[in-house]
């Protein structure tokens, strides 16, 4: 279905992209920060859940709908970047009773992952980058002459997936390896994980902010 020349130019273009740290990147670096490595690799998995959701929406034309209407476009940016502000908020709130709940956290799958996973998913199918580089980029390295289009895309959007997952993962670890050491001390941690509340509020700011461009 995808010749190779396309599919290795569209995993170029993908990589080029994601290297650029992104509103999905410090959002993971933020819940690490806040929340831990479990909170990071669940918010990872939503992350690309949702950013695979984009892909599907493209896939059936409603991808293309939302970027080119000024509206709809505008109030998906609004939801994602409020949503980035309320997360960054709460973790700001209950940042000095942190040093407890890493303390107290079940060594099994909780309840809390499949929310913290929900909120990933909210943020990557929020994301205006997102948005705007599958509906924009991802038909361009279709080949409409081979056909089944819907599943050219499809397969194209697991390239950006992939990289994001292995990426995103990475900068999760390396986040939260740094505040397992603020761990150490009750204080070092509130701080820390005041900054991580910081951030994601600070994320939801500029994205607010930003253009269509981004």
């Amino acid at each position: 279905m995808v010749s190779t020349d396309r599919f290795l130019a569209f995993a170029a273009m993908s990589l080029l992209v994601i290297v650029i740290p992104g509103p999905s990147v410090l959002f993971v670096i933020g819940r690490a920060l806040a929340l831990g490595r479990r909170a990071a690799l669940a918010s990872v998995l939503g992350n690309v859940a949702g950013s695979y959701a984009l892909v599907v929406a493209v896939a059936l034309g409603i991808g293309a709908l939302v970027e080119r209407s000024v509206t709809v476009f505008l109030v998906v940016k609004l939801a994602g970047a409020a949503y980035l502000v309320i997360l960054g908020v709460q973790a700001f709130r209950h940042r000095k009773s942190m040093r407890a709940a890493a303390m107290s956290a079940p060594a099994g799958p909780a309840r809390g992952d499949l929310r913290t996973v929900a909120d990933g998913f909210v943020v990557g199918i929020t994301n205006p980058k997102g948005v705007v580089f599958f509906a924009a980029v991802l038909p361009q390295f279709v080949d409409h002459s081979a056909g089944q289009v819907p599943a050219q895309m499809l397969l194209l959007g697991l390239v950006p997936i992939t990289i994001g997952l292995i990426t995103d993962t990475l900068w999760g670890l390396g986040a939260s390896a740094a505040r397992d050491w603020f761990a150490r001390s009750e204080r070092r941690l509130s701080m820390v994980g005041g900054a991580g509340g910081f951030a994601m509020i600070g994320l939801g700011v500029t994205v607010a902010a930003t253009g269509r461009a981004d």
